[in-house]
């Protein structure tokens, strides 16, 4: 089993729970600390930032979804894991709505806690690599910072220019992958707010309960934890940007307070009495289509038709094939560089005639993922084929297996065995289950196999 490692905080009110699956975790390499007292795991996420919380939901004291949301007021980009033994559909949807990463049901295999800590643990490294390689060179720099050669990104870098230096607000549309967050960013170093600071958050990933304190501030007490005067997201990008990713999950009741603070550039601090002015850039950013929303009442019209003054729609990576190539080269440094790798990574012919061939729908993210866990799995200094395969994790439906039949001049055998393969690989070799599958009686598919 492959592992990635990572800093890790476990909270149960069982101390037994708490000792098994610290001791589980260290054995597949994750540096692991354990807590049955929650205030006690506070002041350790308060000390410093862990890869991973996982966290009981029903313990003495304060629920795992309060706590969670005290977690999140220190650390708003904290990743939660939560379980529990009294699941329901109900608690995992509201668990993820609050902002967990993911949820576990007791009693869980611990192959499914690997899972859930690896696909977390994945999740945010593709997040933070697809803001990495948005840009390079330095902040001030005119010349695009994108690595681009295809005409759509081309007119959208136009675009983005003559937007980065007016102060409107900027909706930025597209799939997620895309690399909407580095276009925000590079918007602000080219525009003239550019020596302001630039904060960014995930509207998705915001506590319920805390939106509105931690966009706007709040006063000390103004709610139970608010022990002193608390700026605001807007207060902290005074004379800078504001980048509010994933707007679409903003909660209702707050869009009426944005558009406010958009309309008169003064915030008021939850518990104040007072507005305070505020010159901030807005910049918002969805994959969901904003306009629906708006039709199912789940998002304003005016506040909708007030982001949406500069729309630009960033296009998805199989409209850029211009760019793959190039994307994938420097893909492959940042990642070797991080991972701290010795040399020079190469890839074969054929995995870029696959790269080139896949239409990869979940973009840059994608690509980076893909790329990453094809470095980690290959034995030598070239990423060929069957690294690739191993680590693209691609359905045999999907069309990207057709797509590699064809730059690899399969013929309708070739397809044939690799799809009996894949079934077989899919049921860990259970031949009758297989067969079922492939709708084959257990004969015909030993001679296939033979």
């Amino acid at each position: 089993m492959m592992t990635t490692s990572g800093r890790l905080l476990v909270i149960d009110d069982d101390p037994g729970v708490v000792d098994y699956l610290t001791d589980m975790l260290r054995q597949v390499n994750y540096s692991v600390i354990g807590f049955t007292e929650t205030a006690e795991a506070l002041k350790a996420i308060k000390i410093e930032p862990f890869d991973l919380v996982i966290s009981d939901i029903i313990m003495p004291g304060m629920r795992g979804l309060e706590l969670m949301a005290a977690i999140h007021h220190k650390r708003p980009e904290q990743l939660v894991l939560l379980m529990t033994g009294f699941g329901s559909i109900d608690l995992a949807m509201q668990s993820i709505r609050a902002g967990a990463c993911d949820f576990l049901t007791k009693p869980f295999r611990i192959e499914d806690l690997y899972s859930a800590v690896t696909h977390a643990l994945e999740d945010r490294q593709m997040r933070r690599t697809a803001v990495k390689i948005g840009y390079i060179g330095d902040k001030n720099s005119d010349s695009s910072i994108f690595i681009t050669h295809s005409p759509c990104m081309q007119q959208l870098l136009s675009m983005a220019k003559r937007a980065a230096v007016v102060n409107s607000t900027i909706l930025l549309t597209g799939e997620s992958g895309t690399g909407k967050s580095a276009l925000a960013h590079w918007i602000h170093n080219n525009s003239q707010n550019n020596l302001g600071p630039f904060i960014a958050v995930n509207c998705a990933a915001l506590p319920h309960s805390l939106v509105e304190s931690e966009l706007f501030g709040a006063r000390k007490g103004a709610f139970t934890d608010a022990s002193k005067d608390r700026p605001g997201l807007f207060s902290q990008a005074n004379l800078g940007t504001l980048f509010l990713d994933e707007i679409a999950e903003l909660p209702l009741e707050i869009q009426p307070k944005l558009l406010r603070v958009l309309e008169s550039g003064k915030v008021r601090a939850l518990g104040d009495t007072k507005e305070t002015e505020v010159n901030v850039r807005l910049i918002a950013a969805t994959h969901q289509p904003l306009e629906q929303r708006v039709n199912d009442k789940q998002f304003r019209f005016d506040l909708y038709h007030r982001l949406n003054v500069i729309n630009l729609e960033v296009p998805p990576l199989r409209e850029r094939k211009e760019d793959l190539d190039e994307l994938t080269k420097t893909l492959i440094d940042t990642i070797c560089l991080r991972l701290g790798k010795q040399g020079s990574v190469n890839i074969s012919m054929e995995v870029l005639r696959w790269i080139r061939a896949y239409h990869w729908p979940g973009n840059i993210r994608e690509l980076a993922n893909t790329l990453e866990r094809a470095i980690v799995l290959a034995e030598h200094d070239t990423i060929l084929l069957e690294d690739l395969a191993q680590a693209s994790k691609i359905p045999v439906s999907d069309k990207g297996f057709l797509d590699l039949a064809i730059i690899q001049g399969w013929t309708v055998d070739d397809i044939q065995q690799a799809y009996i393969h894949h079934v077989l690989e899919v049921t860990g070799g259970n031949k009758i289950q297989a067969a079922r599958i492939l709708g084959l009686d257990r004969s015909t598919l030993y001679r296939k196999l033979s």
